[in-house]
């Protein structure tokens, strides 16, 4: 089997921005009290140019409620993203409200955020018996995963339609001036992306993301979303959302067009 063969590319077309707003949530839960709400950052990342809106309920309720969930359903008009653990708990909350997409990922609550892709080739059935009733409901089901061959088969394997390879490596060797493992971790990302779409997944990315990360993974022609919160959310803080996400957007949409012309974007 080969990773890196002539692999039928994906028409590339204009790549979709999912905003997770979880932190603005975090913000919030600081104090208590309801601001800054996260349903009115949804709203806005909307009217800025994202074409979803990414939450994610953890078990531990750190950010996001359930109380945010059902007024994000009822209020805002992109498909919303629901990030979960593989709980009964998530599943029968996902069951009851029938979000657009629900990506499965890994959780601990010891963890500050979400540190790694979810281990999917150990877990094969009894995740496969777990996404079986979210795809019954009409949810497009996508894993959370590092960019490993094993764990992207395991997830064709179990019937997901969709994979997100998790950033974080690679973002966070460029802060750290790592620049030559970043290289590394950027050309096994590309690797990964290519291998997934040969086996008809469709490729998501995110973790990390940041104006100076964004761009390479932008020009890779299989992946069509990036999911990107906690840089958006703190760059907020000094610019304000609005001018964040529309900047993120801008340069999603240049580095399409210098990888492929002008159709790109």
């Amino acid at each position: 089997m080969s990773q890196t063969s002539d692999t039928p590319r994906q028409p590339v077309g204009r790549l979709r921005l999912g905003v997770n707003i979880d932190h603005v949530a975090t913000v919030r839960n600081a104090r208590g009290g309801s601001t800054p709400d996260p349903v009115r950052a949804a709203r806005l990342a909307e009217s800025a140019g994202a074409d979803g809106i990414t939450a994610h309920l953890r078990e531990d309720r750190r950010h996001i409620s359930d109380a945010d969930i059902e007024r994000l359903i009822a209020a805002i008009e992109r498909p919303l993203n629901f990030e979960m653990a593989a709980t009964d708990e998530m599943q029968a909350i996902a069951l009851r409200h029938r979000p657009h997409a629900v990506c499965i990922v890994p959780e601990r609550r010891e963890e500050r955020t979400t540190e790694g892709g979810l281990e999917v080739a150990a877990d094969e059935n009894r995740l496969a018996h777990f996404i079986g009733p979210l795809r019954e409901a009409g949810c497009r089901v996508s894993i959370f995963i590092a960019a490993d061959a094993r764990q992207i088969e395991a997830a064709h394997r179990i019937g997901a339609a969709v994979i997100e390879l998790h950033t974080g490596a690679y973002c966070d060797a460029h802060a750290e001036g790592r620049f030559a493992e970043r290289d590394t971790e950027l050309e096994r990302l590309r690797e990964m992306a290519r291998f997934a779409h040969s086996l008809g997944l469709e490729v998501h990315a995110g973790h990390g993301l940041t104006f100076d990360t964004v761009s390479p993974v932008a020009a890779f022609p299989e992946v069509v979303e990036l999911n990107i919160g906690h840089f958006l959310v703190g760059e907020a803080i000094f610019t304000g959302l609005d001018a964040a996400i529309r900047r993120m957007r801008a340069l999603m949409d240049q580095s399409r067009r210098d990888a492929f012309g002008e159709g790109a974007a």
